[in-house]
């Protein structure tokens, strides 16, 4: 993992504009970007080209609590999302850049993502094993079928 950047690809049973709305949506969003164990407050989240995000996770066995935010540098609706992040402490210096590719396939969505920038304070593969399990969160909100109740 080199530069301090992480890189990731699943394909999920789902349509790219179901994974899309699960990277634009607040309520969906703080159910699946937290790692195990963390909790998520989306205080602001405007999807736009220049617009911003704000949100908070915090570790439910401690209380404690980070906050982080960003703008929207590139989308194109149900294909690409490129935003940036920065942490509000200080002992987290400078901005990553996370870009976010859905390519419709014959079995749902092809999902890649690209994390650069990681904090050197952050260890490049803590970074990787919590995408891991909030990607296992992110399969589990957009997989299932759910009809609405009739």
């Amino acid at each position: 993992m080199p530069d301090n950047s992480v890189s990731l690809h699943r394909v999920l049973k789902a349509s790219p504009e179901k994974l899309f709305r699960a990277f634009t949506e607040p309520v969906a969003m703080a159910s699946w970007i937290p790692p195990y164990g963390f909790t998520c407050t989306v205080h602001e989240m405007n999807v736009e080209v220049g617009g911003t995000y704000r949100m908070s996770f915090y570790n439910f066995t401690t209380g404690n609590g980070h906050s982080f935010g960003g703008n929207y540098v590139e989308l194109k609706p149900v294909e690409f999302i490129k935003y940036t992040d920065q942490f509000d402490d200080p002992n987290l210096p400078g901005v990553m850049t996370t870009s976010v590719w859905l390519k419709k396939v014959s079995v749902g969505t092809e999902l890649n993502i690209l994390q650069e920038g990681i904090p050197s304070a952050i260890p490049a593969e803590m970074c990787y094993l919590g995408w891991q399990e909030s990607l296992e969160k992110l399969a589990k909100l957009v997989e299932p079928e759910i009809p609405d109740a009739v």
